[in-house]
């Protein structure tokens, strides 16, 4: 029966939306009437207002879809959505104040003469709108009402031309900073939660243990990480369709001519091709160049764009006026000013000691008033012109806000769906389909791909992400990032702009078009890009590294970059390291060798035992590579076979486990219309318990009889495997530790020489002043030995003799006797510590600098930049974890 009711919600949804009703009430509207007839037919039926629902009651789920959004964005560690509103700011600021106007000319004069070359500045400029305003429907009737009747005056195709300035438009929804790729990061973090438990289960249920290794984790997705990830992908979009325009004008020319240039190309022109393109460009910069480079966080970024693009809009605002770009002008000065004060000096407001510290903060705080001036300024400017700060922000508050309600909405429709088990059916439909990961993701994305014909973006994203995200980053057979099925799932959604019958770009072109532009050309011209929308949604699945590469390099060389020892890293650490081994293991060698070959017998046994047990462990390190290879080798050959068994078992296992669970709810409401008397009920549901325990049998049986044996020979294969990983690993950890315990020991000796005075002169100390006293110096020298390396044996001497001086009665000849001995333990140490100083601490230091990035790279406190760039190649390529499983 809820299936009954599941499909009720579905069917008033599409009927709401269909209809023209608000979204924002559509969503919300169907979920409380649907929960609402279902605990009706269920009180006045069985009695029990919750008999129609998978779980819970009506009173559950009707609050926690506004419960489940209060926890989710009430948390003041949640704030992705907060960068809302501030890049809608953005987006329209630059669009009333007609940036677009300026680029789409310039660059239409620039590309002109090129074949294709009014089209491909078109696509150059939806590129810097997209990293820009992002508001699909202002780009394409800016660019409808500037570019197509050029275009169409320049003898180009309608198809061509009207499907050039449509793609062109929607790449916003893609090129960061983009609403959606926001939208999609709040979504996703939620959707991470929810795979990363149901992956703990399905580890617990296939293995037994309770706890999964942390390398199988799944990590969620920022807003910021979807920037980054969307970024290449948008330009690799961005070459497809210029290429698409070059090609076409190429091989049938009369579809996309060349536009001979009546003016000059002089200096008059590189200054209007300057100020038209560098702003935006600079903008851009500073948006996502703060993200990648990890100055600023998204939303700091969105007040960066924000503020920047009221500084732009103010001078376009005033265009030909004579202090048209006094307040540019200013802001510019004003941070040079900050940033060499930022370059030049350490500012700290709190603790100015020197007339160069208060000179410091006088410098910033002119930069900080300068930059205050000319944004107050700049919003004064917009405020008296035409009234645009006021319309800005208006329209920013209205768009903001059908967000918001739409994201509340799609919260409790959601909660609706799974109160009638929406989200197990789904979850059943996609884990039976044969083939695994990918047919379940093709199958997602030919359903999102479906609803654009029908859907907004929004509604894409917030509706249909949180019920199949979960499911597909579970998977550990592909082991998909969240940024990567974000950002498959923004290209696919950007489609939606583009398919009739309800493409909004269509629409909003349709509107501005001259009578000549048919809505056939228009749709006719939309095909051919959303084949190339497609093709390149296929590139980026093929390559999922163009999507992971940058979120991976911005985090391991970030400020917050996990130590090399991070067990994530390990697996792409390793396949570096033996890379570098097979590469330059012959110069290791050789310096492992000249190590062992100098005199060491001078040192103390302990210290000699330590440094020849590190040289032979260096020494032996291409050993445990061999014999991880070798493992990895044989567990590789064993898993040709094994995958697909354990696969098809897994999956009959996971039936299996469906059907208890069905038996289990079979078995709950037998007792209860056994208990209410209904007889006849009762019966039927002991011939369907029947049926379900005979269909489990049947699956059991389907199960090889050798699948124990086989999945026990793989298990023992995977744990040498992992053995010899381990093995290896601790063998170069302590091969670098005992390596670097002695350099640090010798570089303090002349710390620990300088002491010599100090101790002696205890020896006058205990003759002459007080227990108490002397006790006091003691101690005093024992915390100076205790910072340096190499004072541990004399300062547990030297307590000793402080011991000897404490309680009533002081034994001072002992302290004497303990002091001698600690001052000639002293001086034991400090001849052999200067004499290893002198002939062996410069070839601990070269011998170290050799292997420190190699065999001791486990134990630096980060990556460099070049292994970062390495690790994060690999790190962005998915890897299937599906037989640890």
């Amino acid at each position: 029966m809820e299936l009954v009711f599941l499909a009720l919600l579905v069917l008033l949804m599409v009927v709401a939306l269909t209809s023209g009703f608000p979204v924002a009430f559509a969503l919300p509207g169907s979920a409380i009437l649907t929960i609402t007839i279902a605990a009706l037919f269920g009180y006045f039926i069985t009695g029990n207002p919750d008999a129609y629902f998978a779980q819970g009651g009506p009173v559950q789920w009707l609050t926690a879809g506004v419960t489940n959004f209060r926890s989710l964005y009430w948390d003041v560690e949640r704030d992705t959505l907060i960068a809302i509103p501030l890049f809608i700011f953005m987006g329209i600021m630059l669009q009333r104040s007609k940036i677009a106007e300026d680029l789409l000319v310039t660059m239409a004069q620039l590309f002109g003469p090129v074949p294709g070359g009014l089209g491909i500045s078109v696509v150059f400029v939806g590129a810097l709108l997209a990293a820009t305003t992002g508001i699909v429907g202002a780009t394409v009737i800016a660019m409808g009402l500037i570019s197509l009747p050029a275009m169409l005056r320049n003898n180009y195709s309608k198809t061509l031309a009207t499907g050039t300035i449509c793609a062109s438009g929607t790449l916003g929804q893609i090129i960061p900073p983009s609403i959606v790729l926001i939208i999609l990061a709040d979504q996703l973090s939620s959707a991470v939660d929810q795979a990363s438990t149901m992956r703990k289960a399905d580890f617990k249920e296939a293995t037994g243990e309770f706890s999964m290794p942390s390398e199988f984790d799944i990590t969620s997705a920022s807003a910021g990480d979807m920037f980054m990830g969307a970024f290449i992908p948008g330009l690799v979009l961005v070459g497809i369709y210029m290429l698409y325009i070059l090609i076409s004008a190429l091989v049938r020319p009369k579809t996309a001519p060349p536009v001979h240039f009546e003016g000059k190309f002089d200096r008059q022109f590189a200054l209007k091709v300057f100020l038209a393109l560098v702003p935006p460009l600079t903008l851009i910069f500073a948006v996502l160049g703060s993200i990648v480079l990890g100055i600023a966080t998204v939303n700091q970024a969105g007040a960066i764009g924000a503020i920047g693009a009221m500084i732009m809009g103010s001078y376009r605002l005033a265009a030909g006026k004579r202090n048209a770009y006094y307040p540019a002008i200013l802001a510019s000065a004003s941070l040079i000013v900050i940033f060499s004060a930022l370059a030049f000096f350490t500012i700290n407001v709190k603790n100015m000691q020197t007339a160069t510290d208060v000179l410091a903060v006088v410098v910033a705080g002119i930069g900080v008033a300068g930059l205050s001036a000319a944004i107050a300024w700049s919003a004064w400017r917009a405020y008296k012109v035409e009234n645009t700060l006021r319309e800005v922000m208006m329209a920013t508050a209205h768009t903001t806000s059908m967000v918001f309600i739409i994201l509340i909405g799609a919260a409790m429709l959601t909660s609706a769906f799974r109160a009638f088990g929406g989200e197990e059916l789904v979850r059943d439909f996609l884990t039976g389909l044969p083939g695994g990961f990918w047919t379940q993701f093709i199958v997602v994305m030919a359903v999102i791909f479906l609803l654009g014909f029908f859907l907004d973006f929004i509604e894409i994203a917030v509706v249909v992400v949180p019920i199949v995200a979960p499911i597909l980053l579970a998977d550990p057979s592909a082991n998909i990032t969240a940024v990567w099925l974000g950002v498959m799932v923004g290209l696919n959604i950007q489609t939606s702009f583009l398919t009739p019958p309800f493409g909004f770009a269509l629409f909003y072109l349709r509107g501005v078009s001259p009578p000549e532009v048919k809505t056939t050309h228009i749709y006719k011209g939309a095909v051919a890009f959303i084949v190339l929308q497609l093709i390149g949604l296929t590139v980026a699945g093929v390559y999922p590294s163009l999507v992971n590469y940058l979120p991976q390099r911005a985090y391991l060389t970030s400020d917050t970059a996990p130590p090399p020892v991070n067990p994530r890293l390990q697996d792409c650490l390793e396949d570096y390291l033996f890379d570098y081994y097979d590469e330059r293991g012959e110069e290791l060698r050789r310096a492992t060798a000249r190590m062992q070959a100098l005199d060491i017998g001078y040192l103390p046994k302990d210290y000699r035992d330590q440094l020849e047990a590190s040289l032979a462990k260096a020494a032996a390190t291409f050993d445990y590579v061999a014999r991880v290879r070798a493992a990895t080798a044989v567990a590789s050959e064993y898993a040709v076979d094994y995958r697909p068994l354990q696969r098809d078992v897994r999956q009959m296992q996971f039936e299996i486990r469906k059907m208890e669970k069905k038996l289990e709810e079979h078995e709950r409401n037998l007792n209860w219309f056994s208990s209410s008397g209904d007889e006849e009920r009762a019966q039927r549901l002991q011939s369907r318990i029947a049926r379900v325990r005979a269909e489990r049998e049947a699956i059991a049986a389907r199960i090889p009889s050798d699948w124990k044996a086989t999945h026990d020979g793989y298990s023992k294969l995977s744990k040498e495997e992992k053995l010899a990983r381990l093995a290896y690993r601790r063998n170069v950890d302590e091969a670098y530790e005992g390596i670097v315990g002695l350099r640090d020991l010798l570089s303090q000796s002349s710390e620990l020489a300088a002491l010599e005075g100090d101790i002696v002169q205890l020896q006058s100390v205990i003759n002459e002043q007080t227990a108490a006293q002397a006790t006091e110096s003691i101690q005093a020298v024992e915390r100076q030995l205790e910072s340096i390396a190499g004072g541990s044996a004399t300062k547990s001497l030297l307590y000793k003799a402080r011991r000897a001086l404490r309680g009533d009665s002081p034994r001072g000849a002992e302290a004497l006797e303990w002091l001698a001995q600690g001052i000639a333990q002293y001086r034991a140490d400090v001849a052999w510590l200067t004499r290893a100083s002198s002939q062996l601490l410069s070839a601990l230091n070269e011998y170290e600098a050799v292997i420190r990035h190699s065999i001791g790279l486990r134990q630096q406190k980060r990556l460099t930049t070049a292994e970062a760039e390495e690790i994060a190649a690999c790190q962005a390529e998915h890897r299937d974890v599906s037989l640890a499983f």
